[in-house]
């Protein structure tokens, strides 16, 4: 799968225990299991329905964006560390911004 052995999916797996621990690593699937779930019906519902069109959007910009922030949503809610990683992340956005200012 993808061009990865055995190897490959052993150091994976002993990283992210590594970063995790083992009393994590439990929660976590139970997070992005929660979220695969809301993620089938979301698309469910959403194929399901036929939604409006908006005037300054495609029928698919509009459905796709509405899965993207339902789907972040589920996962800052279900997923522990993720809010931690976006506010890193929207830190370093920062600073690259100020940098790239200079």
């Amino acid at each position: 799968m993808f061009g990865m052995g055995v190897m490959e999916f052993i150091l994976i797996a002993v990283i992210f225990l590594l970063i995790f621990g083992g009393n994590r690593i439990p929660a976590i699937g139970k997070g992005l299991g929660g979220a695969v779930r809301e993620f089938r019906k979301i698309r469910h519902n959403i194929t399901g329905t036929k939604p409006k069109a908006k005037k300054h959007k495609t029928v698919e910009q509009d459905e796709s964006s509405s899965i993207e922030s339902e789907i972040s949503r589920k996962l800052l809610e279900n997923v522990p560390g993720v809010k931690k990683v976006m506010d890193i992340k929207d830190k370093v956005k920062k600073v690259e911004d100020v940098i790239n200012k200079v």
